[in-house]
């Protein structure tokens, strides 16, 4: 590895130490429905958000309480502060598409249709206030 590759590459780990973040990958619901229950959340408090997403009745919602809460689990580790001092903040939250499952659907008359089975990745990143606002 050359030195500019080597001096990035420990740049890039030294930024990780201090994300705190968690990735759901290839979930199977569609972008457009899980964009819908991310909104609700984004912004809010880390426990305000546990609040909402528990009891949000979209299937998206479990997921994401589920990815929140891995979060808030490596924040934990990572910076060995606790979650509960109540300035833990979702910083930001995105939802990429992710691989399609192609189907088809019998037609009349001897023809097809195409359905696609959208799948997404969602990437949650938390942080305390007093770090964000210095930004």
């Amino acid at each position: 590895m050359s030195s500019r590759k080597k001096e990035m590459a420990e740049k890039l780990k030294e930024k990780r130490k201090t994300n705190y973040y968690a990735i759901l990958r290839n979930c199977p619901t569609s972008p457009t429905k899980m964009r819908l229950v991310a909104d609700l959340i984004r912004g809010q408090e880390v426990h305000k958000a546990l609040g909402i997403l528990k009891f949000t009745k979209k299937e998206a919602a479990g997921r994401l309480e589920k990815l929140l809460s891995s979060a808030i689990a490596n924040y934990e580790a990572k910076s060995g502060n606790r979650a509960d001092t109540g300035n833990l903040v979702i910083t930001k939250i995105q939802v990429d598409g992710g691989f399609i499952l192609k189907r088809l659907r019998t037609a009349p008359q001897g023809r097809a249709h195409r359905i696609r089975k959208r799948s997404n990745h969602v990437t949650l990143f938390v942080d305390t206030v007093e770090t964000s606002e210095k930004e």
